[in-house]
């Protein structure tokens, strides 16, 4: 996975004299990926707040609501890491765990469509389960697909009683090596109704920070732990970059409240952050809830099955199909389906 943020020379000071030097906007904008730098502590970033679209990709399933947090949690973690490709192509962000949430796939497909489901057990959500209890024990799969003529790239991370922030963590540091911290906030949003009762939707906030400087010994870590090594060997440690320390430090300062807070811009939760060593920002990008099915792609599906498969999916003389992430219905005659008249 390829983590660089776009930038644009036009708006560095050391290249452009004339960049242009203002105040944090004061105005929310909901359902966007925010880059960002700081420079002097070598770190970039993304910020994301997401508001109907979340809310479009949840409702569409009337998930109950630990369903629906941790959904979307795995929602705002896609975001924040599809949003950096470059290309054309996808990111998919899938778990499968023994937990009572035991599947979810996130597919965001560049450059800002993303669509989202979860599997469930109804019987086993309990009040007061936290993510890592809804999850279980299993693995969380991360694939960048680039298209038909290109391989596709896979890490896995074990999901064994932590949360998505933790499992990022590891991925960057077994799978890229790249000094990152995560945060990641869901909450549901209750607001007066104009007379008929108040209105429910969710929203969603989430943060990637990465210390990328140019020289890369000081973006070292210690070596992982091998499994086999010697009994009573000492683990390998590495000094950390004082100037990532500090960037840890501030995130780690960052409220679920202020990544959700629908009255407060992203622009200005930077600044509070990062106003004393200079934060830069970059144009923003857009993010949708869109699936991509269509009946086209449903009868290509179709056709990929075998005659026998197609025929028992006949029933009451059509072919019915549901789009698990967007609940769409696709119905097919038999002939449309291509089944064979006489074995349905």
């Amino acid at each position: 996975m390829t983590p660089p943020q776009s930038f644009d020379p036009a708006l560095d000071p050391a290249i452009n004299p004339d960049a242009r030097v203002r105040a944090p906007s004061a105005v929310p904008v909901d359902d966007v990926v925010l880059p960002f730098e700081v420079a002097a502590l070598d770190l970039r970033g993304r910020l994301t707040r997401l508001g109907p679209a979340l809310d479009a990709l949840l409702s569409k399933h009337d998930y109950p609501a630990p369903v629906g947090k941790v959904l979307g949690e795995a929602i705002v973690l896609t975001t924040l890491l599809g949003s950096s490709l470059k290309f054309d192509g996808r990111f998919i962000l899938q778990t499968q765990t023994d937990g009572p949430v035991s599947l979810m796939i996130v597919d965001y497909q560049a450059p800002n469509r993303m669509r989202a489901y979860a599997r469930f057990d109804a019987e086993r959500l309990a009040p007061g389960l936290d993510t890592a209890a809804l999850l279980g024990r299993g693995h969380l799969a991360m694939t960048i697909d680039q298209g038909p003529d290109m391989s596709r790239y896979q890490g896995l991370v074990a999901l064994d009683g932590g949360n998505l922030e933790d499992a990022a963590h590891e991925y960057f540091l077994r799978s890229e090596q790249i000094p990152t911290r995560v945060r990641i906030a869901v909450g549901e949003e209750w607001r007066g109704g104009d007379g008929q009762g108040p209105t429910h939707g969710w929203r969603a906030g989430g943060m990637l920070l990465q210390f990328l400087p140019k020289a890369p010994e000081r973006a070292r870590q210690a070596d992982l732990d091998p499994g086999d090594a010697p009994e009573g060997s000492a683990p390998h440690a590495v000094a950390e970059d004082d100037a990532w320390m500090e960037g840890q430090s501030l995130i780690g300062t960052v409220e679920d409240i202020e990544l959700i807070d629908p009255e407060l811009s992203g622009e200005r939760l930077l600044y509070r952050l990062f106003h004393e060593r200079g934060v830069r920002v970059f144009p923003t990008r857009q993010v949708e809830a869109r699936c991509s099915c269509s009946r086209e792609a449903v009868a290509a599906m179709l056709a990929s099955f075998a005659p026998e498969d197609r025929a028992d999916m006949v029933q009451d003389d059509k072919v019915v199909v549901t789009c698990e992430f967007c609940s769409s219905v696709y119905e097919f005659t038999p002939h449309e389906a291509g089944v064979e008249q006489g074995r349905s």
